[in-house]
């Protein structure tokens, strides 16, 4: 029986373990963000649940969630706080490659999931570097191992993490690997540097390696990587938006429930019974359930390309990672204006009062925009029109650097 056949537990019965931290996590959310405290404890917490090992099959020790489990898992978890499921957007792709990999290792690394290890992700090069070259090098030494050095941007997660997957070049041979680096050792160095306005929490920033090692391995040629890697890093984006949306709706609801004063100029005695504020969180609470329903439709996609891995079908893996490349892009545009709309309308409910810091309802609408800007979706729209006028194949690998005729400083590149 493969990977991808093994019977799946229910959605309710992974959730139920799940949704008390979710629930602790939510509580002090917003305290969190105001005061810039990084959530290492609340990923802890869920670690040592098991939440990194959800898609480790059962027979490994793990739950066996499908894809579309797992997604919804992630915008539950993004309806608690925004910021935990993007910190783990890392692990959960090098989880996903490992699943598809094959040879000893992949044994090696299952447990280390179920034992509640933990993998960030160091991707973006920093500084002056044309599009498609990779500063960051791993050396091989006379022991057997490689050593790696540079310094990467975007490691969202990488702060919270027992390995680094790391994007970088061999010295020897030019390939391009992925190195898994041991984040607690000397020679690695995390940053909370981030400076967006929203997603603050996420621990993104710089990751520097000095002569860090890394076992032999532990450096894996980047073609072996899985195909659906791209939309994959997208989902999770996705259910990003669709629990801020939630979150959003939850948190205006019960402020329209509790308040008290209201406007000569409304249509009822209170604010709980002015049918046109019913209608604003009724829009608001709609759009919440579009976002959860083309998040099920992306993540299906993803999953039927996960399926094909194991098929021995070289062609109809192919098309199914194309498919999903494709769904994940158009999930992204839908949803980029459903949930920067949603996280703006609520105010419309609740006046200038919604606007007060204390309140820190604007978060959503900032985590929203920020997490909407990642990869962005002009390219994709223009990708889908393409697919769907000229039937072109939409491109499954990105990078981001200085273009052909002329090395510059990078610009802002999509946290990983």
């Amino acid at each position: 029986m493969t990977s991808a056949t093994i019977p799946q537990a229910d959605y309710e019965t992974l959730a139920a373990r799940f949704r008390p931290i979710f629930e602790r996590i939510a509580e002090g959310a917003s305290a969190r963000e105001k005061d810039h405290q990084l959530p290492y404890a609340q990923i802890k917490e869920l670690a040592e649940a098991g939440f990194g090992a959800l898609r480790v099959p059962v027979a490994d020790g793990g739950f066996g969630a499908t894809l579309p489990q797992l997604f919804r898992l992630l915008a539950e978890l993004a309806a608690a706080d925004s910021n935990i499921p993007q910190a783990l957007r890392g692990h959960f792709a090098f989880v996903e490659d490992r699943l598809v990999s094959t040879g000893a290792q992949r044994a090696v690394w299952l447990k280390r999931f179920v034992d509640g290890q933990i993998a960030g992700n160091s991707w973006t090069e920093v500084g002056t570097v044309k599009i498609g070259d990779v500063i960051t090098k791993v050396a091989p030494q006379h022991d057997g191992t490689f050593r790696i050095n540079g310094t990467k941007y975007y490691s969202t997660g990488s702060i919270f993490a027992d390995w680094i997957d790391t994007f970088a070049q061999r010295t020897d041979d030019g390939t391009k690997v992925i190195a898994v680096v041991n984040a607690r050792q000397p020679g690695v160095t995390h940053g909370d540097d981030w400076d967006g306005f929203g997603q603050q929490t996420t621990g993104s920033g710089t990751s520097t390696f000095t002569d860090a090692v890394v076992e032999a391995e532990n450096v894996i040629d980047f073609e072996t990587r899985f195909k659906y890697q791209t939309a994959f890093y997208q989902a999770v984006l996705l259910a990003v938006l669709a629990g801020t949306i939630r979150a959003a709706e939850r948190e205006i609801a019960a402020e329209v429930r509790k308040r008290t004063r209201i406007f000569s100029h409304g249509n009822a005695d209170s604010f709980a019974a002015d049918p046109q504020i019913l209608q604003v969180v009724g829009e608001v609470s709609a759009r919440a359930y579009a976002a959860e329903a083309v998040l099920e439709r992306a993540a299906g996609a993803l999953q039927r390309a996960y399926e094909g891995a194991f098929l021995g079908d070289l062609e109809e893996d192919e098309r199914r990672n194309d498919a999903a490349e494709l769904e994940s892009a158009q999930a992204q545009v839908v949803l980029t204006e459903l949930a920067t709309r949603a996280t703006s309308d609520i105010f419309d409910a609740l006046g200038a009062s919604g606007t007060s810091t204390a309140k820190n309802l604007d978060r959503h609408w900032r985590n929203a925009r920020t997490a909407a800007s990642h990869n962005p979706w002009v390219f994709k729209a223009r990708i889908i029109g393409d697919h769907a006028i000229n039937g072109a194949i939409p491109p499954r690998v990105w990078a981001i650097g200085a273009g052909p005729e002329k090395q510059a400083p990078q610009e802002s590149a999509p946290k990983a």
